[in-house]
């Protein structure tokens, strides 16, 4: 079985800079419609949510796309929503009952496997006959099928090409997301970007810390690692390798990809990026993804 963590061990710069690049609601504008389109109507369906499906769809629109957990691998997410059902009153007036899944809660809390529908196949084959794991694995089969019937023709945020020609001569690149790769290659290669970036990598690496890990430690300066997202995980898988982060701002975009071709590449490129103005833009981003649901506020 070939290594998918092979291209990244194997790396070798051919710039002093390295870029991560997340791809789900930062290169592209496809979180909505994945979430909203394709996760949601099928946590709904296979996991028997119909009777409070109007509260299902709020718990994970706010885990996934509205909140500190924003961007976070599927299967922590999934948890996430049925925990914020099991306490909300309307859920427990309607005395439904939320799957305690404590089979998906050890998959997604284990770190021998990558949370991927090959390392929850590699977890099955270790736990053989759990009804849970054979709902999880139909369940995360639905989404990805979803995903490739509905999103296409989704093109990157306006200034993501631009950024990406400027930096080819400059930098490294590479994606660094927790969508599963397949998907990745087909939307960056869709649009023609996936030329600009020497890697791209999905779920079935690792986490994205990992995947930084992988491809910069011992490579490269840590200021000269820079992380584009738009999520805290992001943020913290920059933190993981010591390197800089961007945010890319949930529903606000545009501007922040501008603001990166216009203002923050070349500070990065300078080494004036880190420090104050690093700081001021993270300050900024944080004020974007709340803690608290607003059903609680």
């Amino acid at each position: 079985m070939t290594d998918p963590t092979q291209p990244l061990r194997d790396f070798q710069p051919q710039h002093p800079f390295l870029i991560g690049i997340d791809s789900d609601g930062c290169a592209f504008d496809t979180m909505e419609i994945k979430h909203k389109e394709c996760f949601i109507p099928n946590i709904i369906n296979s996991w028997g949510l119909q009777p409070v499906s109007k509260y299902a769809r709020e718990a994970a629109e706010f885990v996934n796309l509205y909140s500190q957990w924003r961007g976070v691998n599927r299967w922590p997410a999934l948890v996430m929503v049925f925990d914020l059902l099991k306490e909300r009153p309307e859920v427990i007036q309607r005395q439904v009952s939320i799957p305690e899944a404590a089979s998906v809660r050890a998959f997604a809390a284990q770190q021998t496997h990558p949370l991927s529908n090959s390392g929850l196949k590699a977890y099955m084959a270790e736990h053989p006959g759990n009804p849970d794991l054979e709902t999880a694995l139909a369940w995360t089969v639905a989404v990805n099928d979803a995903i490739a019937a509905m999103v296409h023709g989704v093109p990157p945020f306006p200034y993501v090409r631009e950024s990406l020609i400027r930096l080819q001569n400059e930098a490294d690149m590479i994606v660094v997301s927790a969508t599963p790769t397949e998907a990745l290659v087909k939307e960056w290669h869709e649009h023609d970007i996936a030329q600009y970036v020497r890697v791209i990598g999905g779920q079935e690496i690792g986490t994205k810390g990992q995947m930084l890990k992988l491809a910069g430690e011992g490579r490269y300066s840590p200021d000269h690692i820079l992380m584009i997202g738009d999520a805290p995980g992001d943020l913290k898988a920059a933190r993981s390798v010591n390197g800089l982060f961007y945010p890319i701002l949930p529903g606000n975009e545009d501007m922040a990809w501008q603001r990166f071709y216009t203002e923050a590449l070349d500070r990065f490129l300078a080494g004036t990026y880190a420090g104050d103005y690093e700081a001021a833009l993270i300050a900024e981003f944080n004020t974007y993804l709340p803690s608290i649901p607003p059903w609680k506020s």
